[in-house]
């Protein structure tokens, strides 16, 4: 789903808003409902009063009761009234007896009272024979809701406040939490743990603060992948300058002191040119590292490439055999010719550097779905099964007939370890892949390079 976390926080507002508003009105009825009933003390004391105005009509009579009366209307700042209610029914119409047996004048103590109406309601007891009504406006002092104003600003500003901060801290904490963990992890990657990364603890969850944090694990992979790839380039290039470095210096005293002059400049002028290809390589495979360029594709026909290419490599290495099996019509690709010139020649040459003396190698093209396969298969001693991925890193060499990795220095200018890490730059810059694997026919020895190339037929 897209824009999942925009989904995620309008839930939880939508469904916080209707709790909010939901849990004020449930709260405020509550309360008001609560709040409305006269209090048991105050209703004993107005039976209490009924009580009395009935034993005073029955035993003292109705001037001591107009007396009592009086009194108690002074004190509650209220009136009183002792009725007898007569009806009248008109046109021959007559009262039900169950509206008789609960006709009042007034309301009962278990009503509740409304606490907005402006004038307190008279309050209804009936004496013991049912008839006499005790009638009362109920004294301001025994009115409930005294307390209303405050509740109404608890109900109003106070709770409001606190489910309104409740919603908001609910969505700081799903919005912060990711957040604060992908800023630890770009502080740790920033002092240097390029191990660290941000979506492990996000596995649970799947939205837009995952995505970025998954974002940010790529970019940590290449920087990292960059400054490892760095510093292993440097060392391994310090470490390959030396042997040239130490025979320029050799060659250097040998020229002043005029021993073996001659000798002494063509290793000069070797060694120079010895440094100034490694140096170009490493520049140029650091450059596909860092930058991992998008090179500018051309109409290439790869057939005619490939013919001058394994001229050149003939040419170069005569006691070789160099064959070439593709198509006889031409074959029209997307491709920059400079970088798979290159990645072709280096993977051409390092194929025949490893090609006993009168052995062949094999360069073949073909198609398939939408692909073009170009295989390169010599005839050396292979390549160990672990180290088929290895032989793709810069400087990385295997002393033939040896099961280990061991440095050689090479006389030769490719020697270096850095035609074939050059190769699959150049071949995945193209769009394309690069993969070795050892021959399986048992009758012979060597090593098959496969690149594969995007084609689109026409």
């Amino acid at each position: 789903m897209k824009n999942r976390l925009l989904w995620k926080l309008f839930s939880i507002i939508a469904v916080g808003t209707v709790i909010f508003f939901w849990l004020i009105d449930l709260v405020a009825s509550h309360t008001e409902d609560s709040m409305s009933y006269i209090d048991q003390g105050y209703r004993a004391e107005l039976r209490a009063y009924a009580k009395e105005a009935e034993r005073i009509l029955y035993e003292e009579g109705e001037s001591a009761l107009a007396l009592w009366v009086k009194g108690i209307e002074e004190k509650e700042n209220t009136w009183i009234a002792i009725s007898r209610p007569s009806i009248e029914n008109l046109a021959d119409t007559q009262l039900s007896d169950a509206y008789i047996e609960t006709f009042a004048l007034g309301r009962s103590l278990e009503w509740k009272i409304h606490l907005y109406f402006k004038y307190n309601p008279t309050m209804d007891i009936p004496f013991e024979d049912g008839v006499t009504r005790f009638l009362i406006q109920l004294p301001q002092r025994m009115r409930p809701g005294k307390n209303l104003f405050i509740i109404d600003l608890l109900l109003q500003i106070a709770l409001p406040f606190l489910i309104l901060c409740l919603i908001t801290f609910i969505l700081y904490k799903h919005v912060m939490k990711p957040l604060k963990r992908l800023e630890k992890a770009t502080r740790r990657f920033s002092e240097g743990d390029f191990n660290v990364r941000a979506s492990e603890a996000l596995t649970q969850r799947n939205d837009e603060l995952t995505r970025l944090s998954t974002t940010f694990d790529k970019m940590a992979d290449r920087i990292s992948t960059l400054i490892i790839d760095q510093r292993q380039l440097l060392a391994d290039l310090s470490h390959e300058l030396r042997t040239p470095l130490t025979r320029l210096n050799i060659a250097v005293d040998c020229v002043e002191q005029d021993l073996q002059s001659q000798s002494a400049l063509e290793r000069l002028r070797y060694e120079s040119s010895n440094m100034q290809g490694l140096i170009d390589d490493a520049l140029t495979l650091a450059w596909f590292n860092t930058e991992s360029p998008k090179l500018e594709l051309h109409d290439l026909d790869i057939t005619a490439l490939l013919q001058v290419i394994v001229e050149d490599a003939q040419f170069e290495f005569a006691q070789h055999t160099v064959k070439l099996l593709q198509p006889d019509q031409e074959i029209i690709i997307k491709s920059a010719h400079q970088a798979l010139t290159a990645a072709l020649e280096n993977i051409i040459r390092n194929g025949l550097f490893h090609t006993p003396v009168g052995k062949t190698v094999t360069i073949s093209l073909h198609q398939e779905s939408h692909f073009l396969v170009i295989k390169v298969k010599d005839q050396g001693c292979g390549v160990p099964e672990e180290y088929l991925e290895d032989i793709f890193k810069p400087f990385f060499r295997i002393k033939q007939n040896s099961q280990d990795n061991e440095r050689v220095v090479s006389s030769k200018k490719s020697g270096y370890g850095l035609g074939l890490a050059l190769a699959k730059r150049q071949i995945h810059a193209l769009g394309g892949s690069i993969y070795a694997q050892n021959v399986t026919d048992k009758s012979e020895n060597g090593l098959v390079v496969s690149i594969q190339l995007p084609y689109k037929s026409s």
